[in-house]
């Protein structure tokens, strides 16, 4: 019984299955290879996916939803008719239509799927996502990056020469960077950065805005029928300037025609703030992987919006080359988890081919002043395991409660909570009762923690679940409240709080000892602002914003 690749996107989605030495692409029921990621829901009540709900997005939008894929592992829902779904519900709607289309093709039953998630999906969209292949009717052990697949794909047919990549995707919702080396039979993650909310439907909301600018007209049913044909003409706007030098967008509003023009220079224009934003996950893989732009051999566009031609020439000039993309940039990341699903399947043709991946984001746990203490850093290669040491600090401690934090911030409330363990032991002076915290992270994106008590020998240990990272209604009123409250502080002051931001973001961005610098420094110009001394925070001011450009200068791209 054959395993199937499922790239499942944010816009379209696609099933694979590597059938004599080579990956096929599975068609729908409509013999289309893309299976557009769009639900909905008919007068009926009967439910519809792919193209025929896409439709349905323009004429009955109350009822058909798409771009779900950007709220996995999320408290959103979403109203169709009279059905309330989750993302993770929509999800297995659709991959349950895809799971349809493989047994249809294959003449069999099919239980098992590899499926694709941007490399940035935290824990908590990673276990969303293996859900909706649960209630799909599949099993779901292998998770793939999206930018890993897409490696694989592009180096099932490469030569034995060493070369170093950077794997660039931008699909319709998220964008992610792969930075790798290919040698022999191994192809090795070096380093994974990006965003989950940049991709092709961000360009379109960008020529939706200018539409409505040059009309004066505005919009503010985002899920009503001007919004969708509008939607649907900025699509297709967007698609004609990948082979025109200008386009133009139509919409009948209120019985009146309004018509615009664009030129692709003016859309480039336009789309100048979302370039920016790419910029920034390319410099941290970069500087993650310790390679420079020159010593790339090259850069790969994967994700159906590198299509476009103000992308292309942006990585042109960013890098000084031009990109590959001879593997459709739609289908690649399919192709690839095709081939991981064969690999899981121990396929004779692939046994030599070896893939290493990395873990995307940092992973520790909260101690004493809000301080998040790094176990496994982003970019670790995995499977991986480290242990650390941790003892009480007060005397007559009973218990040691460990939150478990997955982020980039220094301040553990900042990053995400994956859960936490407590341990008990007898009364104990401070730094008497050690623990010993064991983080585990393997292939598919899953953390083990366990806790060891030297007092007591007992140990602790879970697998993180999707409810041990939900807010309540109450948290996110007291995160707002602190946030407030800061207002009073005379970081408030602009130059003061630009400085803290930068330098937030700068340890965000660093690893290991330069991440501990950066963490003293700033710790030091906070207890300055703290005292309130006008002259004593102009002089820190001085220090420290001399100390992040220094860092910045070093990490320009």
């Amino acid at each position: 019984m054959p395993i199937i690749g499922i790239d499942l996107g944010t816009t379209n989605s696609l099933v694979t299955c590597y059938l004599n030495d080579e990956c096929v692409i599975i068609p729908n029921a409509l013999g289309e290879k893309l299976t557009p990621s769009v639900v909905s829901v008919l007068d009926t009540g009967e439910i519809i996916t792919g193209s025929p709900a896409k439709e349905r997005l323009v004429t009955n939008p109350e009822r058909s939803v798409a771009v779900f894929k950007r709220h996995m592992g999320m408290e959103k829902r979403y109203e169709l008719g009279n059905y309330l779904f989750s993302p993770t519900e929509l999800s297995a709607l659709l991959l349950k239509a895809l799971k349809a289309d493989a047994e249809s093709y294959l003449g069999m039953e099919v239980t098992e799927a590899v499926i694709s998630v941007p490399a940035y999906f935290n824990d908590k969209q990673r276990r969303a996502t293996k859900e909706a292949g649960h209630l799909a009717g599949l099993k779901v052990d292998r998770l793939i990056n999206e930018p890993s697949a897409a490696a694989v794909a592009y180096g099932l047919n490469q030569d034995g020469e060493e070369k170093k990549l950077l794997i660039f995707d931008l699909g319709g919702g998220t964008f992610d960077v792969s930075v790798l080396d290919m040698y022999d039979q191994v192809m090795e993650i070096r380093a994974v950065a990006g965003d989950n909310f940049m991709g092709g439907e961000d360009f379109d909301e960008i020529l939706i805005q200018y539409f409505l600018e040059q009309h004066h007209l505005k919009l503010e049913d985002n899920r009503g029928k001007w919004y969708a044909i509008l939607k649907k003409q900025a699509e297709a706007c967007k698609m004609a300037l990948t082979k025109a030098e200008s386009a133009e967008m139509t919409c009948i509003i209120n019985s009146q025609c309004y018509t615009t023009q664009i030129t692709a220079v003016e859309f480039e224009k336009l789309a100048l703030n979302l370039l920016a934003k790419l910029k920034k996950p390319l410099q941290r893989a970069l500087k993650d992987a310790d390679i420079s732009p020159e010593e790339l051999d090259h850069v790969i566009l994967v994700g159906g919006s590198t299509k476009m031609p103000v992308i292309r020439s942006f990585v042109a000039r960013l890098f000084g080359k031009l990109p590959l993309s001879h593997l459709n940039p739609d289908e690649v990341v399919g192709v690839g988890a095709g081939i991981i699903a064969a690999m899981k399947e121990r396929n004779e043709s692939l046994r030599e081919k070896v893939l290493t991946d990395v873990c995307p984001y940092t992973l520790g746990i909260s101690v004493i002043g809000d301080r998040f203490v790094p176990i496994i850093e982003r970019n670790t290669i995995i499977p991986y395991s480290k242990v650390d040491q941790f003892c009480n600090v007060y005397d007559d401690q009973t218990s040691i409660t460990t939150p478990i934090f997955q982020g980039e911030s220094r301040k553990a409330s900042e990053n995400l909570k994956l859960g936490e363990i407590t341990v008990d032991f007898p009364p104990a002076r401070e730094g008497e009762a050690v623990i010993d915290v064991r983080f585990t992270y393997d292939i598919n994106g899953i953390l083990e923690v366990e806790v060891f008590s030297h007092t007591t020998k007992e140990k602790k240990a879970i697998i993180i679940k999707n409810s041990d990272t939900d807010l309540t209604e109450e948290e996110i009123k007291r995160r707002l409240k602190e946030i407030e409250n800061l207002k009073i502080h005379p970081r408030e002051d602009s130059k003061n709080q630009l400085l803290l931001a930068r330098g937030e973001r700068l340890f965000e961005e660093a690893l290991s000892d330069q991440r501990m610098k950066i963490a003293r420094e700033l710790e030091e110009f906070e207890k300055v602002l703290d005292k309130q001394n006008p002259q004593d925070i102009k002089k820190a001011a001085f220090v420290f914003e001399r100390f992040i450009r220094s860092i910045e200068d070093w990490t320009d791209l």
